[in-house]
């Protein structure tokens, strides 16, 4: 078992040095809180052999970082947050994650982070070394948090939101799984329609002397098609996917695909939604408590990851530094909604800002639940609708093909 050499405080506030032989930093921290120790520095002893051997690891103890599904995700950001706002501190908020939460992940994640922060680093950093799930705009929201001293907050703003986009993602799974039984089954339909009946009636067309249908031809023609060339589909298809995915690795391509997202049909007013919503909330939380106004915008830059945002909001921040106003700022760019910059002129002019921003997050948190409600019921609408299109055309083709040979037969 390996040897911690700790330097503490005593509730006095005299120095006390020693060691102790546990498995590792964690077990150093608890057995000097247990002793009502404030620790200073701990670090790894020399044993006898010379190094100290790290044999023996707490059982939850993360090898590396660990992966958080989104529900583990929530329900992290959420009992952190309930913690701190019941007065904990973060260490002690962790602490108690670390030791009750039963889901594995999650303790390992908070004992990681306790850890990290005991050591001196900051939450916003340990972060990112706990668990990848912690993407950049989390880690610089926490940031904002720790700067403002309204961590609580940011972490419940952070867990509507990710409720949010997993709410939209399930329901939209939810709507889909109808449209995509019949599309299933619209496929199947083609299948057999090209591979059975197509030939038999072809056949009987043939035997009568008539032509067939236009409609027909095409899909014939188009069945035949993928049948002969059906791999060469599949190659373009792959090479298309990795072009794609090349091209908006860089950044011109970030941009454009960050600006196309927002103007999508149907998806488009979700993004642009939750992203307004996100920003106001944020600058609420950050002006209502003291952090200036150029470092919040500073910092929510810095983690926006929409890159066509990001560059009008770095514009904002230089237009601000000079001595501009920040919702002249805003206006200039063209990237905001006019609504927007008018509750924040009247909140400048005021001196009421953080309430401006406050007001205007509630309205498109509102605006935001009712685009989801669309785009939860137009996009199952578009797919039933297309599926209906395919097979109407379908049963056109072998109806007209039926009774193209039947007026055949009769009139001979």
């Amino acid at each position: 078992m390996p040897a911690f050499a700790y330097t503490a405080l005593d509730p006095t506030g005299k120095q006390v040095t020693g060691n102790l032989n546990v498995r590792n930093k964690a077990e150093v921290y608890r057995e000097l809180e247990s002793k009502a120790l404030s620790p200073v520095l701990v670090e790894a002893a020399d044993t006898a052999g010379g190094k100290s051997k790290a044999s023996g690891k707490k059982k939850d103890a993360p090898t590396g970082p660990v992966n958080l599904k989104r529900p583990q995700l929530i329900l992290f950001t959420e009992e952190l947050a309930d913690l701190l706002d019941a007065g904990l501190h973060l260490e002690q908020a962790l602490k108690i994650l670390a030791e009750r939460q039963q889901n594995k992940s999650i303790r390992q994640v908070s004992e990681s982070l306790r850890t990290d922060i005991r050591e001196g680093a900051q939450f916003s950093r340990a972060l990112g070394k706990a668990s990848p799930s912690f993407d950049e705009l989390y880690r610089n929201l926490v940031a904002a948090g720790e700067a403002s001293g309204s961590l609580s907050e940011i972490l419940r703003r952070l867990a509507v939101n990710l409720k949010q986009l997993f709410d939209l993602q399930r329901r939209t799974a939810g709507a889909m799984i109808y449209p995509a039984t019949v599309l299933l089954g619209c496929v199947v339909l083609l299948f057999v329609f090209s591979t059975v009946l197509m030939p038999q009636l072809t056949q009987m067309i043939q035997k009568t002397g008539q032509e067939l249908p236009l409609v027909t031809e095409i899909l014939i023609a188009f069945t035949d098609f993928i049948g002969v060339w059906w791999w060469m589909i599949i190659i373009v298809m792959v090479a298309l996917a990795i072009f794609f995915r090349a091209y908006i690795a860089t950044v011109g391509g970030r941009k454009w695909w960050d600006r196309y997202k927002m103007k999508a049909p149907a998806f488009g007013p979700v993004v642009v939604g939750r992203f307004y919503a996100q920003f106001c909330h944020t600058m609420a939380n950050l002006v209502a408590n003291g952090v200036p106004l150029l470092n919040s915008l500073k910092l929510i830059t810095r983690g926006t990851p929409n890159l066509f945002m990001k560059n009008h909001l770095e514009k904002v921040v230089l237009d601000v530094g000079e001595g501009t106003s920040l919702a002249r700022s805003m206006a200039k760019t063209e990237a905001f909604p006019i609504q927007l910059i008018d509750r924040i002129a009247i909140g400048e002019q005021t001196g009421e800002l953080g309430k401006a921003f406050t007001k205007a997050a509630v309205k498109y948190d509102e605006d935001l639940d009712i685009r989801i409600g669309r785009l939860t019921s137009i996009v199952p609408t578009a797919m039933l609708v297309f599926v209906a299109a395919i097979v109407g055309v379908v049963a056109y083709s072998i109806i007209t093909t039926i009774f193209g040979s039947m007026a055949g037969i009769r009139s001979r």
